[in-house]
């Protein structure tokens, strides 16, 4: 399986670009700075240098061309301003849905986060509503395609070690969740072609990643 990871230095793509190495997938981390390109290839996956925030529609369908799947894992970050939100979170999700339809790459999986089926308003954190606002006008338009997504709504990420145990439904109480066990997921996700058109929540539990991941798929 080759996956391109949209965002490929971020710690979630970081754990899911060694997973799928580990198990012999090909992996591609789409990074915008050259000084992480040491970090993908770390990781055991292949970098290409592309920054989303600039690249055209046909420049990153040809980087995704002859994909199975690609996952949208970028985002601006917590000290970012209110206009990257816009130009990663929301822009570049879209931007990798219209590359995708034009590749012909059928899967994407979206990490998106908790609170974006609603959005910002009444959001105290005007910076923070604007996220969720992003997030759901990414996911928002991904549900709108003829591809077989998945959209992955993770509470509090935090950069603890993964307990390998997770709550996974279509909605669930807000919490935290390690990266590395949000990662855990996406990869089971990948393998189950019946999560296709799946919006689910994520945060930590007592349910092993992959008997939570069949258990939806049942």
């Amino acid at each position: 399986m080759k996956v391109v990871i949209a965002g490929g230095h971020g710690q979630i793509a970081q754990h899911v670009e060694r997973l799928l190495a580990a198990r012999g997938d090909e992996a591609v981390g789409l990074v915008r700075n050259s000084s992480h390109i040491a970090d993908i290839e770390a990781s055991g996956a292949t970098a290409v240098l592309l920054d989303l925030e600039r690249a055209s529609v046909n420049e990153l369908a040809e980087v995704i061309r002859g994909a199975d799947a690609v996952i949208f894992a970028a985002g601006a970050g917590p000290g970012s301003g209110a206009a990257r939100k816009l130009t990663v979170d929301r822009d570049a999700g879209i931007l990798l849905a219209d590359a995708a339809v034009q590749a012909q790459v059928p899967r994407y999986v979206m990490i998106s986060g908790k609170g974006a089926d609603k959005g910002g308003q009444g959001e105290a954190d005007e910076v923070f509503g604007i996220y969720l606002d992003a997030k759901k006008a990414a996911d928002d338009d991904l549900i709108s395609r003829e591809l077989d997504w998945t959209i992955v709504r993770p509470g509090v990420l935090t950069n603890e070690v993964g307990t390998g145990r997770v709550t996974l439904a279509p909605q669930v109480e807000w919490g935290k969740v390690a990266r590395e066990d949000v990662a855990a997921v996406i990869i089971e996700i990948l393998d189950k072609p019946e999560s296709a058109g799946w919006i689910v929540e994520l945060v930590a539990g007592e349910t092993p990643v992959t008997e939570a991941v069949r258990l939806l798929a049942r």
